[in-house]
């Protein structure tokens, strides 16, 4: 081997165990500390941000729904994908249910606080423990590739076991992508019939984006090694992947309800996925409101516009 090649080699060694390599392993935490519950007790029925006072507020307001409603509350539970599941069940008597799918990090509780329109529109409610969150199994959440057939068996179990005719799904951030993965899909039933979104962004690479952005932290090449890991744990590709791939072929119903404050699910990505969307709906855009806190800012307006939505589908 020449001097020439040896020094390239040696040089190329250097880069991958100075450079490439640290902030590969360094991407594997930052994956680990986001994506992985590591335990049985992280991620169960709690406030995720219990010092923040706006967020604690809408926590405690949830709750409050939640002991109101007590009398209408069932414990449910499924197997999805060899994960067992759990989930509470309000049923008010109507033949229309909504499931909220919540983001990452929440669980059913969390969605408690968002279930009143649906309830004032004539809609039971299903609020669920994603994997990995709450009492339901599993380590990683899965970004949509594995939980949006977890919410198939959810719809089934409404529609199978509680007769419900109408099933509506309401993602907020990623259980938006989880619901626009499903509604596009060729498993989706037809008693499906419409989907509410809140903050959706275009690929989760994008939002991680703007988290990495907001924090001050190196985009490249933390955002790809972080993209690989999800693709390596949970085989979901959130690089080119999500609502911004799907949306185009949506052909039922949606309220995308966007705020204009939203640093992650940002206004721009917003107006993409609008402008892309084929199907019969309906964007509202607010002032105020940060990512998926839209509804503590704009109460009345946010829940009349999911009332009238669902007021307004035209189900056979």
């Amino acid at each position: 081997m020449s001097t020439a090649c040896l020094i390239c080699l040696i040089i190329f060694g250097l880069i991958m165990f100075f450079g490439i390599l640290p902030t590969f392993i360094m991407s594997y935490f930052l994956y680990r500390e986001l994506f992985v519950r590591k335990n049985p007790n992280e991620r169960v029925r709690h406030c995720s941000f219990p010092d923040d006072e706006e967020y604690v507020k809408m926590y405690s307001e949830g709750l409050d729904w939640g002991k109101e409603n007590e009398s209408a509350k069932e414990a449910v539970e499924i197997e999805s994908e060899g994960a067992h599941l759990f989930g509470e069940y309000f049923d008010f008597g109507f033949k229309k249910a909504v499931i909220i799918i919540p983001g990452r990090t929440e669980d059913c509780t969390y969605s408690y606080y968002f279930s009143e329109p649906y309830k004032k529109a004539g809609c039971n409610v299903l609020c669920i423990d994603n994997r990995a969150h709450g009492l339901s199994d599993g380590t990683c959440h899965n970004l949509g590739a594995t939980e949006y057939k977890d919410i198939l068996k959810w719809s089934q179990l409404l529609h199978d076991k509680y007769g419900n005719e109408t099933v509506i799904l309401h993602g907020i951030c990623i259980g938006a992508q989880v619901a626009m993965k499903l509604m596009t899909n060729e498993i989706c039933p037809s008693y499906i019939k419409a989907m509410v979104t809140e903050g959706m962004f275009t690929t989760f690479r994008d939002s991680f984006d703007e988290h990495m952005r907001e924090g001050h932290h190196p985009i490249f090449p933390f955002t790809l090694w972080v993209m690989l890991w999800i693709r390596i744990r949970s085989h979901a590709n959130v690089l080119t992947e999500g609502p911004v791939k799907w949306i185009g072929s949506l052909d039922k119903p949606i309220l995308m309800l966007h705020s204009r404050q939203d640093k992650y699910s940002t206004p721009k990505q917003g107006e993409i996925l609008n402008n892309l969307c084929k199907a019969p709906k309906k964007m509202v855009w607010f002032d105020e409101g940060e990512h998926s806190r839209i509804r503590p800012r704009n109460t009345e307006a946010f829940d009349k516009e999911i009332e009238e939505f669902v007021k307004n589908l035209a189900i056979d």
